[in-house]
Order: C-alpha cells, then structure tokens, then sequence
C-alpha cells in the first residue's frame, strides 16, 4: 500500500502546507509547471519524488524530469504528463498512448482545473489535481491525496488551500 500526494502547476511557489498535507504520503508525484529545481530540492528532502515537466519549465527543469513518466506501483500501470486532457478532449499523443495501451491511472495538469474522471472507453482513471501555486486564473489552490494498493486506487481525497 502506497498514499500518494499529487499537485501540479506551482510555478515555482512552495507553501508549507504541502508538508503538513502530504506528510502520511510515502511519494509526492508532480504533473509539471514545476518552476524551478529549488522546489524539486525541498519536495525530494522530504519525501520519494516523481515529477514530469512542464510547459513553463526551463532547460535546467527539462533536463531533470521526463515529458512523460510511466511506471508501475503496488500492481497500477500509471502515466504522467503535464498536457494530456481527458476524456474525450486529449491531447493527441496522449491519445496515440491511450489506444495502444492505456494505463490503470492517468495523471496530467496544465489545465489548473482539478479533475477526476473515469474513462470508460480506455478503462482508466484519469486524475488532475489542479494548480498548487499561486499563478494563473484559478481561484482556489488544490491537492489531491490517494491510496493505491494492491491494483486499486481508493481514499481519493481533495485538499483546498488557503492563503
């Protein structure tokens, strides 16, 4: 069994909070928009990091993290991006992923609009957790916390925070 912290879109802010929220996770996984390797450091000083990058991040970021992260955990195929979409709105190389092999759980961010959809079509769970930083147009910052054990994902929880 593994709890997971997931956020994405922090444009280089880190809160404080992000340890008080995700401090029962065993990982933290970022869906890019990451900002800068200074807020990798602290994320990897507290917690097992997965990260991908994103549109805004530079050549350092880049050079550190995938486009597009998969892995296996606790029995689920999953796959990361910053820019996939969901369901019936991706992103055409996610798309391309998708109906070749599509995995149990797809992550992505960009959008800064929290999101949880089950895709019937490819059978996966699609998750965005919003934005965690504080630029863009979204009014509230959000995270997502979750369990994956033994091939399921449960205890799905949805974390707002305030300035």
């Amino acid at each position: 069994m593994k709890k997971i912290g997931l956020l994405s879109d922090t444009h280089g802010y880190w809160d404080d909070k992000f340890k008080i929220h995700f401090a029962e996770c065993d990982e933290v996984w970022h869906a890019g928009d990451i900002g800068s390797l200074s807020l990798t450091a602290k994320f990897e000083a507290f917690k097992p990091f997965r990260a991908v990058y994103g549109n805004i991040d530079g050549a350092d970021v880049r050079a550190a993290f995938p486009e597009f992260l998969r892995f296996y955990i606790e029995g689920v195929d999953v796959l990361i991006t910053h820019i996939g979409g969901y369901p019936g709105k991706y992103d055409p190389r996610v798309r391309a992923i998708l109906q070749t092999k599509p995995p149990k759980l797809f992550i992505c961010g960009h959008s800064h609009i929290l999101k949880v959809m089950y895709d019937k079509k490819f059978g996966c769970l699609d998750m965005n957790p919003g934005a965690a930083g504080k630029y863009g147009f979204h009014k509230v910052r959000t995270l997502l916390r979750f369990v994956i054990d033994a091939g399921n994902i449960r205890d799905l929880e949805v974390i707002e925070l305030s300035d």
